[in-house]
């Protein structure tokens, strides 16, 4: 929930100041000029409908609203709500929810998520995103090294991003310095993109025997991939497998991209 600093309230009414809650994991986004990378990098058209995991002030809520049809902005914290709705009464098709992003159902429609993501709460907001039927993409501030390791910037892939590889991409934006957010972190965070693919690369009744598969070969029981998937694959068909998708056979699994996990899938399959 890193949002930037209040807009000035209307004359006559006090400004109530809110320091950032550490129990929430509350940074907020300072920095204009990331904001509008942010909008940019979210890309909404003017028929999206937005779902935004944490507003906090409402810089980015504020920002995205112009571009897009309506936008649902929860917020957990009640002492932000009420300086959020003045910020944002200008917005029509805005509505600001007290309630955790997490415990919400997914819209029934189409839809986007949006947001600045608690360190502490990314991989259960990159799950429910994942999980919701509905949604086209997901724009997040992440921590950078999270971001990172998720689009394989490391040269090595995580196992959520190979499972769910042939139903979504994932694509590593800018960076985001840890001084455009006040309290400061203790490290640099990232943009980064979900999208669902309009044309999945397997189709819907091979998803559980491609999981089961990345799943195995996850489990390092064999040491590398190859000595793994033996306990469950004929010797002669994996060798094959391993060699059509470019595989060698001392690869660990983490070295292994989402497209060589397509082909060794499909060598498998029979």
């Amino acid at each position: 929930m890193r949002q930037s600093r209040n807009a000035p309230l209307p004359k006559g009414r006090p400004a109530v100041a809110h320091s950032a809650s550490p129990a929430l994991s509350q940074n907020f986004l300072i920095n204009p000029h990331t904001v509008n990378r942010f909008v940019r990098f979210a890309a909404p058209a003017p028929a999206d409908r937005l779902v935004e995991v944490g507003a906090g002030k409402g810089a980015l809520t504020a920002a995205l609203a112009p571009h897009c049809a309506g936008l649902i902005a929860y917020e957990i914290d009640p002492r932000l709500l009420p300086a959020l709705r003045r910020r944002l009464a200008a917005h029509p098709n805005v509505r600001a929810v007290r309630g955790n992003f997490l415990a919400a159902r997914p819209p029934r429609h189409p839809f986007a998520v949006v947001g600045s993501v608690p360190y502490a709460r990314t991989s259960d907001v990159v799950d429910w995103c994942l999980r919701a039927q509905r949604l086209t993409s997901a724009s997040l501030i992440t921590q950078r090294e999270y971001a990172r390791k998720r689009t394989g910037d490391y040269g090595r892939w995580t196992l959520l991003t190979v499972r769910s590889w042939p139903w979504f991409g994932w694509r590593l934006g800018g960076s985001v310095p840890r001084r455009d957010f006040r309290p400061v972190p203790r490290v640099d965070s990232a943009m980064l993109r979900i999208d669902r693919r309009p044309r999945p690369l397997l189709p819907l009744a091979e998803r559980a025997r491609y999981q089961r598969l990345v799943d195995l070969g996850f489990t390092g029981t064999g040491g590398s991939l190859y000595a793994t998937l033996r306990t469950a694959h004929p010797p002669r068909r994996l060798a094959a497998a391993f060699s059509a998708a470019g595989v060698g056979q001392d690869t660990p699994v983490g070295y292994v991209t989402p497209g060589q996990w397509l082909r060794l899938h499909a060598g498998l399959l029979g």
